[in-house]
């Protein structure tokens, strides 16, 4: 299978052309403000014939990227498919993007939403958009509802489902025009009939509405679960366009595959079911370095560093695949609880503003993808991390005799302190205070040291600037249920669980045949009849040829 994987960070959108487990060809440009353009100029660039010096990006000709190469001893970083002038049919394309996170944090391109909550006489004190920030909430609150209904911990009714009120707040949203809704009802996780059933009666009076469940999205926290639902549906329309614009960059590029999206978890979807939970996208980034890390590595269990131009991002890889958060995640100033990486993201990247008055400070600012513009060994007048690392010899980079007057003393200064932001990074994020292997990527791995404090051993691997593109062009299909099973055995909960974890996996693009069990939960639920279990298994599988 020939796969194209891309990802967009802050600075560069890196893509890899993939065959098979082999990096036959990789590019990295500059992010560009509208996302798209970056990619169409990244496809543009992998697909055309990359022996040409047009085609490359300047951080190929400066040395950060390594020429990347097909077979061993092959100067050239041209592989054969290309050297013939022929293009390798490529059977899907993978995209990781931040375009979603920046609409929420930049407070742009959102859509008003009408957000129906099913939980009195209880959680009346606490309405929707209670705890977003005022500027945010005044950009996306359309109609606020809230109608009788919701369960009990154990599975009883609070009181019965209002539908009579749901029927008329579905006419009311209808005649305001509002076009995407989002519904959350009490303890949903457990037993969503009630969000079911008002979606049926939305579907009803407003065929053309875009809904989101909130109980496929969140865990059991009602506020934090219903915010990541109503930021799904304020994301959808662009979610929608932002595909659309995708599938078109991919036709213009002369390639004929099947679109994925790369989400959180580490796996993908097919774009037109992942366009419908955008907020699966949030952390995507950092994710496919990870997966990519342990690609690249051999390595199914280690911590992974990725360092790019904005951000440092560490997290802990668990079986390939990495750690999940179980605590509140902020995007945007809203409070979430629901499927995200266990990262750390430090102010520390190739473009970070280094402060050398009046006293040293590194970050959290960066020039992102203007670092070609602005750092001094580019001409720029803005001292950078990258200016530092060029000045120690750490890379070879720009113009080294334009940072040739910077202080000895300042350039060891500054490399202390990144080795302690790291060191302390790295120390936050293990789970044991034994040493651990630490795989380095990203194109700003060049600032990790070969020997920290707490890691075992530092692993540089091929083609680490763009071990994000190749976590995307890798990554899996998944299927997760998390349901409550009553009078089976564990074993039949769990089989059963399993079965309808593997037909979601298949209806978001994977191949039955490849499906294997990832993760498995189960919880008795002492205070619910009939031998209650409450199971979560997550399947992953191979994308269907």
């Amino acid at each position: 299978m020939r796969r194209i994987g891309i990802d967009v960070g802050g600075t560069n959108t890196d893509a890899v052309l993939l065959d098979g487990t082999t990096v036959v060809h990789a590019v990295k440009t500059p992010t560009t403000p509208d996302v798209t353009t970056g990619i169409t100029t990244a496809l543009r660039q992998l697909v055309s014939e990359p022996g040409r010096s047009s085609n490359r990006p300047p951080t190929f000709q400066a040395g950060l990227m390594p020429p990347v190469t097909s077979e061993p001893g092959r100067s050239s970083t041209r592989p054969p498919a290309f050297q013939a002038g022929l293009m390798p049919p490529v059977t899907s394309v993978m995209i990781g993007t931040t375009h979603f996170t920046n609409a929420v944090v930049q407070r742009r391109d959102l859509t008003r939403v009408a957000a129906v909550r099913i939980g009195l006489p209880a959680s009346a004190s606490l309405p929707p958009f209670v705890d977003w920030p005022e500027d945010l909430a005044a950009l996306v609150r359309g109609e606020v509802i809230m109608l009788e209904g919701g369960h009990e911990y154990d599975g009883r009714p609070i009181v019965p489902f209002d539908e009579r009120g749901m029927r008329a707040a579905a006419r009311r949203i209808k005649a305001a025009g509002l076009t995407s809704v989002a519904i959350a009802s009490v303890f949903s996780p457990l037993n969503a009939e009630c969000e079911e059933r008002a979606a049926a009666i939305l579907r009803e009076e407003h065929p053309d509405v875009a809904l989101t469940l909130s109980h496929q999205l969140g865990r059991i926290g009602l506020l934090e679960r219903e915010n990541a639902t109503l930021l799904n549906a304020a994301l959808v329309d662009l979610a929608r366009r932002t595909t659309r614009a995708f599938t078109e960059a991919i036709a213009a590029s002369g390639l004929q595959a099947p679109l994925y999206l790369t989400q959180n978890d580490g796996t993908v979807m097919l774009a037109s079911v992942a366009e419908a939970f955008p907020v699966y996208s949030f952390a995507s980034g950092p994710t496919n370095s990870m997966r990519g890390a342990a690609f690249l590595s051999g390595l199914a269990d280690a911590m992974v560093i990725d360092v790019g131009g904005t951000t440092t991002d560490i997290g802990s890889l668990r079986h390939g695949f990495p750690r999940e958060a179980n605590n509140v995640v902020e995007i945007g100033g809203v409070r979430t609880l629901f499927r995200m990486p266990d990262l750390l993201s430090l102010g520390l990247g190739g473009g970070t503003l280094v402060r050398p008055e009046p006293s040293l400070a590194i970050g959290p600012a960066s020039v992102g993808y203007r670092l070609t513009e602005q750092a001094l060994v580019f001409g720029g007048d803005v001292l950078t991390v990258t200016d530092v690392a060029v000045a120690a010899g750490l890379i070879d980079l720009g113009d080294r005799k334009r940072v040739a007057s910077l202080p000895a003393g300042l350039v060891e200064d500054a490399l202390t302190r990144i080795r302690a932001m790291i060191e302390e990074g790295v120390d936050r994020m293990k789970t044991d205070a034994g040493p651990a292997p630490l795989i380095a990527v990203g194109g700003g791995s060049f600032l990790v040291p070969p020997r920290l404090a707490g890691v075992s051993e530092v692993l540089n691997v091929p083609h680490q600037a763009v071990a994000n593109a190749v976590g995307a062009a890798i990554a899996q299909v998944s299927g997760e249920v998390d349901q409550i099973f009553q009078d089976l055995t564990r074993d039949e909960a769990i089989a059963r669980a399993r079965r309808a974890a593997e037909d979601k996996a298949v209806a978001a693009g994977a191949d039955r045949a490849t499906l294997n069990v990832v993760e498995v939960e189960d919880l008795p639920l002492a205070y619910l009849p009939g031998n209650s279990l409450r199971t979560r298994v997550r399947v992953v599988g191979e994308i269907a040829r």
